[in-house]
């Protein structure tokens, strides 16, 4: 398996159990990360300094957050696309970091796409996850790392496309990360009667969360609550970017359990595995491909 990410801390929060479900497995994981996240909010005060206003070291303070991250999970291949610092964490849509050279939202396609089929013929994964057409909620890296990952995708299969690469290789299935609503309905629910405010409450409907989508769009949900003990202390290990104490990731009932442990996917590429849930969805994205 082959996860393509934007910014350290996007793979443990979207795939963290998955990974580590699979990793327990006995299968190949590698991450591929794209930037360092130089441009993340700080959310330990003495630690602000290494924000891109002060020092700029937060990308490089991230590395080893990532590595921490990586280790609770049981993930031992894990890289930055064309080299740790080859491109720059670009900020939220229409801010000035939108603009910088080295931003991964200005790169050269081709030459990222490049880099990333290297590593897929390297690798060779039955199963490439990465982020929808709007990177999920619409940041510039994430829409960067899906076209770069997608068109890694088409080009690794194609035996012209730079053998200097290495063998062409096909990736069997494809899936994006969502979060179906019927889901994300019950999470602000069981927050409500927790008396808690949901982060999402502003966008006002569930129908509204960009990232959260129809339940038959969805294609298959990774039970790895077995494994969500590792997920969060990867969660944790990014101590810079993510609070976990918070009540949406410690919700006292099943459905904490669940916010942690599952995980969903919409498959747009490959054949789907037979269906193992109630909803009809596979429980294992390695479902249907031979052992």
């Amino acid at each position: 398996m082959l996860l393509v990410h934007a910014h350290p801390d996007d793979e443990t929060i979207n795939n963290g159990a998955t990974m580590a479900r699979y990793v327990a497995e006995g299968a190949r994981v590698t991450l591929l990360t794209c930037t360092l996240g130089e441009e993340g909010e700080v959310l330990v005060p003495e630690l602000e300094l290494l924000a891109p206003e002060h020092a700029d070291q937060l990308g490089g303070y991230r590395i080893g957050e990532l590595r921490a991250a990586m280790e609770a999970l049981g993930v031992t291949d894990w890289r930055f696309l064309g080299g740790p610092g080859r491109y720059r964490d670009s900020g939220m849509m229409g801010t000035a970091a939108n603009g910088t050279p080295r931003a991964f939202w200005n790169a050269d396609l081709d030459e990222a796409v490049a880099h990333a089929v290297a590593v897929v013929r390297e690798v060779r994964p039955q199963v490439l996850v990465t982020y929808d057409e709007n990177g999920g909620y619409g940041h510039p890296d994430h829409i960067q790392a899906h076209r770069v990952a997608m068109g890694a995708v088409d080009a690794a299969a194609d035996p012209a496309y730079r053998p200097d690469l290495g063998e062409a290789w096909q990736v069997a299935k494809v899936y994006w990360c969502c979060v179906p609503r019927s889901v994300m309905r019950r999470g602000i629910e069981a927050l409500a009667a927790l008396g808690e405010t949901s982060p999402f409450a502003s966008l006002g409907e569930v129908d509204d969360v960009p990232f959260a989508v129809p339940d038959e769009l969805v294609a298959a949900a990774v039970d790895g609550r077995a494994h969500a003990g590792r997920k969060d202390a990867a969660m944790r290990a990014h101590a810079t970017q993510i609070t976990v104490d918070g009540p949406f990731f410690a919700l006292s009932n099943n459905l904490g359990q669940e916010v942690m442990g599952t995980e969903y996917y919409r498959l747009v590429r490959g054949e789907r595995g037979p269906a193992a849930t109630p909803e009809g969805w596979e429980d294992d994205l390695f479902a249907g491909l031979p052992g």
